[in-house]
């Protein structure tokens, strides 16, 4: 790919026009060589590295640049000198969901910080498949990349998919609400697919009716109205893995 064409991967109708998104640093680089080990379509990722790096072992096709083009290229306002242009992998329609997996499905998640760090919780539990609704943060931003510290490698992920479209997909259906049965309660493992609201809104009741998504919620004693989205989200992950 052209310098000028990476330059571009920074905004997000040049990721979806190129099919490549931007992956920056030493510890992400790492990362995503391993999930190329078991991913083959990762394979076809290119590197850029400055002469700090030139001795970096890599399967990938590498290129050396100059620090002023690495400035240019970099989205980090100090970059390490390392990088790759990464394939966004295709989409499946509706892939067949593997034993045991759980979905968690995002409604209009708006902050790139949020996403990087709930994909980060689902990579280290295992056993989840994260779905985006439209309107959502794109995934392969490169604050959600960054935040993710390497967990957009091992998740499955789903973007535009609709709510109206889970219950073709799952039979049993949750979310989250201030009048539904505690977390800790058997049935709350039971279920195929979680749903969490927007930062601000949540999501509309009317939009959640049709699913007859069970509710449940989270205690607190505390004065404030509501828990950040990542943090709900790694409660409830928490929860499903321990009452595994």
């Amino acid at each position: 790919m052209k310098l000028d064409d990476i330059k571009k991967l920074h905004q997000k109708k040049y990721r979806q026009a190129l099919g490549h998104y931007l992956v920056e640093g030493e510890h992400l680089v790492l990362e995503l060589q391993k999930a190329a080990a078991r991913q083959p379509g990762l394979n076809a990722s290119e590197l850029y590295v400055t002469g700090a790096f030139e001795h970096w072992a890599s399967p990938f096709k590498t290129h050396q640049v100059n620090d002023r083009q690495m400035a240019q290229l970099a989205d980090t306002r100090t970059p390490q000198g390392i990088l790759a242009v990464v394939p966004i992998p295709d989409k499946d329609p509706e892939p067949a969901p593997k034993p045991g997996e759980k979905a968690v499905y995002l409604h209009e998640v708006q902050d790139p910080g949020n996403l990087g760090t709930i994909l980060r919780t689902l990579a280290w539990f295992g056993g989840f498949r994260c779905l985006l609704s439209p309107g959502s943060v794109d995934p392969f931003n490169p604050k959600v990349v960054r935040a993710s510290m390497g967990a957009i490698f091992h998740v499955p992920l789903e973007t535009d998919v609709p709510l109206d479209s889970l219950s073709n997909r799952y039979q049993s259906i949750a979310c989250l609400d201030l009048n539904g049965d505690q977390l800790t309660a058997e049935s709350f493992s039971t279920h195929d697919c979680y749903v969490f609201g927007n930062e601000a809104r949540g999501v509309p009741r009317e939009a959640l009716a049709p699913l007859a998504a069970t509710p449940y919620t989270i205690s607190g004693k505390g004065q404030i109205e509501s828990l950040n989205l990542a943090s709900a989200v790694n409660m409830c992950a928490y929860e499903l893995v321990r009452g595994s």
